[in-house]
């Protein structure tokens, strides 16, 4: 497939540029106020290092918009030194009560070639033993998601919350098929949903889909709508939150490659607006806008006059799960123009954000 090629070499390519680094000197972490299912609390986030997502490191180059493997040291981990690394970063904090935990690892938690299951095993004890900590959040992608893994993580957290996220993107086949290179269909994500509802008979399980705000070739029109119909899908199949991930310019991916041609921009801030106002007004689930990169050169961007307003806005209606109050600048105009006019089809349209 073309896609498949064009990302492989594109993903070999950034591979050989990236400088070499030990797993300590990328794990990352930090905090934030977040919301829990219990209400506004605490999040502790953690970037573990691990071997790399394999999706990534395929023949098909991963997906478009993505370059986490950079945060890879492409060469595998112990587990005593995953472990070790987890505890030195969880250590950073004080845990305060009504605290997630939130780890990422480049790629699938759950996937035992990226993260040994001891490694695994041992982070969940940990975090089992810390007494303010009332949901720990994972990633992976659905072909990881079984029974029996759920249950070895579930067994392990008996009294907290165990999510797992996955990266849906769109409910559109096709856009996952040909714009976002993501290798798996609505029916293998149905599936993983079904395998955490069907342990919720025994388990604090639940699950989360994160949903991709203007993949490449598409319109700023379409990325509004497909956003609105993923999260009703998302819903409609069972998942227990929804986060929504507008596009930012990750180095080493197609994506960079279209923009730095001209040929893609990430959403303006209007169409996020948009999109909350639409699906918060429907929804019964909690529903998240991830607002990293906002008013930056590679991120989601209305004008110098409302970008930091809006970021703020948009914050604090994820705490509150409220839609945003109304706001006006006199960039709006140019955003309905062109939501109205343009289309990816047009390559003289220059109604932007910028």
């Amino acid at each position: 497939m073309e896609i498949q090629n064009l990302m492989s070499d594109i993903r070999k390519n950034a591979i050989k540029r990236m400088d070499k680094q030990s797993p300590s000197d990328l794990a990352v972490t930090w905090t934030s106020e977040d919301l829990l299912y219990s209400g506004k609390g605490n999040a502790v986030f953690i970037i573990i290092p691990t071997s790399g997502c394999a999706h990534a490191l395929s023949e098909s180059g991963g997906c478009t918009m993505c370059s986490y493997i950079a945060d890879s040291p492409l060469e595998e981990v112990s587990s005593e030194e995953s472990a070790r690394i987890f505890k030195n970063l969880m250590e950073r904090h004080e845990i305060k009560p009504k605290t997630a935990v939130k780890i990422f690892v480049s790629g699938s938690f759950l996937n035992e070639e990226e993260l040994p299951k001891e490694a695994r095993d041992e982070i969940l004890k940990i975090l089992n033993n810390e007494e303010n900590v009332e949901e720990v959040i994972v990633e992976s992608r659905p072909e990881y998601v079984t029974e029996e893994v759920i249950r070895e993580c579930c067994s392990l957290l008996p009294d907290k919350i165990f999510e797992v996220s996955m990266g849906l993107e769109s409910s559109s086949d096709y856009i996952k098929k040909y714009r976002i290179n993501k290798g798996f269909s609505n029916e293998d994500f149905k599936r993983a949903v079904g395998v955490i509802k069907k342990m919720k008979n025994n388990y604090k399980v639940t699950s989360k889909a994160y949903l991709f705000v203007k993949p490449i070739l598409t319109s700023e029109k379409e990325a509004i709508d497909d956003a609105v119909a993923s999260a009703q899908y998302a819903e409609k199949v069972g998942v227990d939150r929804i986060s929504f991930c507008p596009a930012t310019i990750h180095k080493g991916t197609l994506m960079e490659l279209l923009w730095r041609r001209g040929s893609y921009q990430p959403p303006w801030i209007w169409s996020v607006l948009e999109i909350i106002k639409r699906v918060r007004s429907s929804s019964k689930i909690p529903v998240i806008m991830d607002t990293s990169g906002f008013g930056t050169r590679r991120g989601p961007f209305n004008c110098k006059k409302c970008n930091k307003k809006l970021k703020s806005l948009i914050i604090e209606s994820n705490l509150n799960q409220t839609i945003p109050e109304e706001f006006e600048c006199e960039c709006k105009n140019r955003w309905a123009a062109n939501v109205e006019f343009c289309d990816v089809t047009r390559s003289t349209c220059n109604i932007t954000n910028k």
